[in-house]
């Protein structure tokens, strides 16, 4: 088998050459499906990621009209579970660096939502997502650099306790949208999700709009 390319932090191939050479090294996991190096692997793992792109697109779009449940049917998931809450504060709500930086900085607001969908493969995974709301542009500026490096803490999503016990930043997204920072974490559910499923929930989680 050859040498698998390197990834970056969260584990992702950085280039589409990099993903190219996986596929040429062994077997590249599509949308929960192991496609398999040698005759026609190629065609098909092309076939496969077009579509993933396809309905990912899409998909963002409708999150970002906060049309939740529509986002996920774009990538032929269902959405079966979701619950929401609402903070005034962020430190009580934070750990690590993060907390010790609301402390210096407090936030506006902080709203959390834990969702949990169905991949249409018997699989579930648990999307949390949270929107921090900060009083100046600069401060959520500030925050995203610090909660984007590995070690430094965060908010603390919903269904997680204690901190880093089933949301490892393994599978993590975040946007900047002026005043509020957005962050983004998913974790198997049931079954056993692929790492690109996982990722892809990030992706579209992190575009919906705060509640």
């Amino acid at each position: 088998m050859g040498q698998l390319p390197p990834r970056d932090e969260k584990g992702r191939f950085t280039t589409r050459g990099d993903l190219a050479a996986a596929a040429t090294a062994g077997v590249v996991a599509v949308g929960g499906v192991s496609v398999s190096a040698g005759g026609g692997a190629t065609a098909s793992l092309d076939s496969a990621a077009s579509q993933a792109l396809k309905g990912k697109n899409s998909s963002k779009k409708s999150a970002q009209k906060g049309r939740d449940s529509e986002a996920w049917q774009r990538l032929g998931w269902r959405q079966i579970k979701k619950q929401a809450k609402r903070e005034l504060e962020c430190g009580p709500h934070s750990f690590g660096e993060v907390q010790r930086f609301f402390v210096r900085h407090p936030c506006v607001d902080l709203d959390r939502m834990l969702v949990t969908v169905d991949d249409g493969t018997g699989n579930t995974i648990d999307v949390s997502v949270a929107w921090v709301k900060m009083p100046k542009a600069r401060e959520a500026s500030d925050l995203k650099r610090l909660i984007d490096k590995d070690g430094t803490g965060n908010v603390l999503l919903i269904g997680e306790t204690p901190p880093g016990s089933r949301f490892t930043g393994e599978n993590y997204d975040s946007r900047l949208a002026k005043k509020v920072l957005v962050v983004a974490e998913s974790a198997p559910a049931g079954g056993r999700p692929s790492e690109t499923a996982l990722e892809t929930a990030v992706e579209v989680a992190v575009e919906f709009p705060a509640p």
